[in-house]
């Protein structure tokens, strides 16, 4: 059964490190989301993209401030 699209957020990061640390700092923090290959729609250093609702954007930029992690790309996508 295909998965109907919808509006995520998306992050990519310039390492797999940042995308396993911000997987971490996400549960930690009890954000929905998980690891995702990068969208065809955008390019990344790493082929790892952390993909939650538009929601937590707010809460997840400052955990990973906090974490020390510099994401890539903060992207708004429908995929």
């Amino acid at each position: 059964m295909l998965r109907k699209p919808q509006l995520r957020l998306v992050v990519t990061f310039h390492t797999t490190a940042e995308a396993l640390k911000t997987e971490q700092v996400a549960r930690q923090l009890g954000l929905e989301g998980r690891l995702i290959p990068v969208p065809q729609a955008l390019s990344a250093g790493c082929g790892l993209a952390w993909s939650g609702p538009p929601e937590t954007e707010t809460d997840l930029k400052h955990a990973l401030r906090e974490a020390e992690v510099i994401p890539e790309q903060l992207v708004t996508l429908t995929i």
